[in-house]
């Protein structure tokens, strides 16, 4: 019998477990909630992608101090709290619920149709974006990738479910032609998807494609020839598996939503819970295989990084003191260019070691056979529900501003709409920026408890294992709070 099996055979105790882990997360949100309620009148609206939005130069009506350790110390004491629940079987019951809502005939027929949605936008972004109106606000192109693609179809994938796969024109593409000429270099992991995302929000960022629609449809001309080349000489599964950045980008965050298919059903989980991956020896029916864990390697560590960190880089750049920042340094005699890359690349390091810093420590304290390798590959998911959070932050005003302007042009793809719709919201929804933030953090502080749970049989091995990935995850909220907390303004040089 196992050590943790053992620790379970506790009849008596056990409702009473359930009753009091139960009264913790209750108090955890509860605990979130009234920081929300004292700290969240006079917040800014939210950063949204790099240009593409008017600025919010709202003040704070507290002391940015302490509204960002509100934060913080709400995030801190839910960690402590989620100690308390220690019932194994409660935990397990938890992330392990699923329920059957959908058979595979369904979704032979809506990958079909999804399928042939996905080849026609593509068309109609390549062609409007090179034929149309060169006005953003207006260019099919421009609306459908950032307001429709970027912001709604991401929500959407960790709110209900990934269609990318279906979605994917350029896996569609590919399924007639002969594809594997060469195996993946199973080495390689997914550090091509690493670089290749970051390299796709440099572009977004620093190209001007947000605001220039030809060169955005050449820009997605050119994605698409690398992907087609790298699905036909690798493989589309190994390509979109491994190396595809968007399919990537997309798997880690269907990976929250609560909905999946499994062993050929359509299954509803509870969100977020199936970020708490099983290893070979406990996985049963998943379509992943004998192991369904989402991070298996510290590519994919990196990788759930990186989901944390492109927004909270575009978060800075495009804030009052983010742009001022960037002029004082230009200002030295250094390009710009140099100097955003180096703030680009030199903040995704710093992320990543402090996550990877977070594993060392915790193993040292721990005096366990585990690697610390091995304890950020274990923790890395919790990073997917905070960088959801994040992006719901940051693009949940813009996507309602602009949806009108997105069922413009997807009812009229062939001619642009003469007098375009931007709804104007009320000043309560950027207040929902923090609500966001905080409840992925607290979702995260769950995932990391429940995995936690799932890696140490002793009950103190696995509260301690989370305090310093806990810690990590406070200063990301710190941040991530105190950024959108600034007012925002059009990036410096960027413009």
């Amino acid at each position: 019998m196992r050590p943790e099996d053992q620790s379970e055979r506790r009849p008596a105790g056990g409702t009473a477990e359930v009753r009091r882990g139960l009264g913790a997360l209750l108090l955890a949100v509860a605990i979130g909630a009234v920081g929300l309620t004292l700290f969240v009148r006079g917040v800014a609206a939210s950063n949204a992608a790099v240009g593409l939005s008017e600025a919010s130069r709202d003040a704070l009506a507290v002391p940015r101090w302490l509204y960002v350790a509100t934060g913080g110390a709400a995030i801190g004491a839910s960690a402590l709290l989620a100690g308390f629940v220690t019932d194994r079987r409660f935990v397990r019951r938890i992330h392990d619920w699923r329920r059957d809502v959908g058979a595979e005939r369904a979704r032979r027929v809506g990958r079909g149709a999804l399928g042939l949605l996905g080849v026609v936008l593509l068309a109609l972004v390549v062609y409007r974006g090179v034929a149309g109106p060169q006005l953003a606000t207006i260019n099919l192109a421009v609306v459908v990738v950032f307001a429709g693609g970027r912001a709604g179809l991401t929500m959407a994938t960790y709110a209900l479910g990934n269609a990318w796969p279906a979605l994917n024109p350029f896996r569609t593409l590919t399924a007639p032609l002969p594809t594997g000429i060469v195996d993946y270099p199973e080495r390689l992991g997914r550090w091509p998807a690493v670089a290749g995302f970051l390299v796709l929000i440099w572009i977004e960022t620093a190209a001007g494609v947000t605001n220039d629609p030809r060169r955005l449809a050449f820009a997605v001309a050119g994605y698409g020839l690398v992907a087609v080349a790298g699905a036909v000489v690798f493989g589309r599964d190994a390509w979109f598996e491994n190396a595809d950045p968007v399919s990537a980008f997309l798997r880690f965050y269907g990976r929250v939503a609560p909905l999946a298919w499994e062993a050929g059903r359509l299954r509803l989980a509870l969100p977020a819970m199936r970020l708490v991956g099983r290893p070979s020896e406990e996985a049963r029916g998943s379509e992943a295989g004998s192991d369904d864990r989402l991070v298996t390697g510290l590519s994919d560590v990196a990788f759930a990084v990186a989901l944390v960190w492109e927004l909270t880089f575009s978060g800075f750049v495009t804030t009052e003191q983010g742009a001022s920042a960037i002029r004082a340094v230009v200002g030295l005699g250094l390009p710009a260019t140099a100097v955003y890359a180096l703030l680009f690349l030199g903040g995704f390091g710093v992320f990543y070691g402090a996550f990877r810093l977070a594993g060392r420590v915790a193993a040292e304290r721990l005096l366990t056979t585990r690697t610390p390798r091995e304890l950020a590959v274990a923790f890395a998911p919790s990073l997917v529900v905070i960088a959801a959070g994040y992006h719901l932050a940051h693009y949940f005003a813009f996507f309602l501003s602009l949806s009108p302007s997105l069922g413009q042009v997807l009812a009229s793809p062939l001619s642009a709409p003469t007098n375009p719709v931007v709804l104007t919201l009320p000043a309560w929804v950027s207040a929902l920026n923090i609500a966001f933030v905080l409840g992925g953090h607290l979702v995260a502080i769950w995932v990391a408890h429940s995995t936690a749970y799932r890696l140490f049989p002793s009950r103190l091995q696995a509260i301690r294992s989370q305090y310093p990935f806990v810690f990590v995850m406070i200063g990301y909220t710190a941040l991530s709070l105190w950024l959108i907390s600034l007012p925002t303004t059009t990036p410096a040089f960027l413009g």
